[in-house]
């Protein structure tokens, strides 16, 4: 009899996990989801960039799993024709403070194997962005765009051509181990399971409680919002301009993001939502946001960050802060070529402390495994993140 394994979440991991499972293992696989589609939420709501591996600590799990899920993605865009693009990314220093920064984060890059990784000086950027300003640039040329949605899709045709099963909507709504099996209620059915995988997103905390694995990480979520460059100001950007990360908030800058679809993204900025899925300001779940603000972590991640947090807000309401942002790289831009437009929600993981989680955590406890942080580049990395849970699944 084949091993039965579910996956919790439908989005590009939960999917690529599924699948490799199904592969490496033979395992009878089975995903839920309570939404009524895939790639419903980040996976959907995201800019589409393919990472390749220039932010991260050499060594950390991010960094070696950001490459090996380049090669990986590449090629299975490649096999099923879909679209993927390297337009490359531009990390500029805006101002002379920043250059020291910038020679860091080459260094960084050609550490963690990123090819053919230039600095290049104020003209040299302009060649590449000829509408781009700074005083120096980190230029990667293989940085790429892809539809993260579309491989997902592909990823749940895989499932099935494989012997698996994609059940949606389906909301787990209890699970227990017992003995050698974990049972599962959800969408009014009952599976018996070997395994468990959770790759939940933005319920990772609910299908961690229901395990019984509450932990003292905690998911806080963080709307990221977007302009859109509308008409001729998209031949503005060739390809990807991002500003030099501060290492203390490194998910946050607003940057400028060509889209496989030929739009061009501005943002994000990052606000504490008011629900797990609270994509907007009038989305507020009282429920979500009780267990949100009770957290010792939120308060004490308020305390020490409250001035940036203000800022962030501040770049929510103000359309001019985000204009301001976007015109230290392209100062052609205006506020008339800025059409607001969706933006997602990161599920981001604080420990009890109220430090930020950064690296990928996969806990694995008895027959449950739960995927307690995959923020950017989980998406990029998917297919080795994969590779990674197929080994570490019991």
């Amino acid at each position: 009899m084949s091993e039965r394994i579910g996956v919790v979440g439908a989005g590009i991991l939960g999917l690529a996990v599924a699948r490799e499972l199904a592969r490496s293992r033979g395992a009878e696989v089975t995903v839920l989801d309570k939404e009524p589609g895939v790639a419903v939420h980040q996976t959907g709501r995201n800019s589409g960039v393919v990472h390749a591996g220039i932010y991260y600590p050499p060594g950390s799990l991010k960094a070696r799993l950001c490459r090996e899920g380049v090669g990986l993605l590449r090629e299975y865009c490649a096999e099923h024709a879909l679209p993927y693009d390297e337009v490359g990314k531009l990390v500029i220093a805006s101002n002379r403070g920043e250059r020291a920064a910038l020679r860091g984060l080459a260094e960084r890059a050609r550490a963690n194997g990123v090819p053919d990784v230039t600095e290049v000086d104020a003209l040299g950027l302009r060649e590449i962005e000829p509408h781009a300003v700074g005083v120096g640039a980190v230029h990667s040329p293989h940085t790429a765009i892809a539809d993260f949605a579309a491989v997902a899709r592909r990823l749940a045709a895989d499932v099935a051509e494989l012997g698996g099963s994609v059940k949606l909507r389906h909301p787990v709504t209890a699970l227990r181990e017992s003995g050698d099996t974990v049972r599962v209620q959800a969408g009014g059915e009952r599976f018996a399971f070997d395994r468990l995988v959770s790759c939940a997103g933005l319920g990772t905390d609910a299908v961690a409680r229901m395990a019984g694995r509450a932990g003292d990480v905690r998911i806080v979520p963080f709307r990221g919002e977007y302009f859109a460059l509308s008409g001729s100001a998209k031949g503005l950007v060739r390809g990807l301009i991002y500003p030099v990360p501060d290492p203390r908030y490194p998910f946050l800058g607003v940057h400028l993001t060509r889209r496989i679809d030929g739009e061009v993204l501005v943002g994000p900025n990052a606000v504490m939502a008011l629900a797990y899925e609270g994509y907007s300001w009038r989305q507020v779940r009282p429920a979500d946001l009780r267990r949100i603000l009770t957290f010792p972590g939120t308060a004490r991640l308020a305390a020490e960050h409250w001035r940036t947090g203000v800022r962030e807000v501040y770049g929510s309401l103000v359309k001019r802060a985000f204009l301001g942002a976007a015109r230290r790289y392209v100062p052609e831009l205006t506020g008339g070529d800025l059409v607001r437009t969706s933006g997602g929600v990161r599920a981001q993981a604080v420990r009890r402390d109220g430090s930020l989680v950064d690296d990928f955590v996969i806990d694995v406890h008895s027959r449950v495994v739960l995927i307690r942080n995959a923020p950017s580049p989980a998406a990029t990395s998917s297919l080795a993140i994969a590779r990674h849970i197929a080994k570490a699944v019991p």
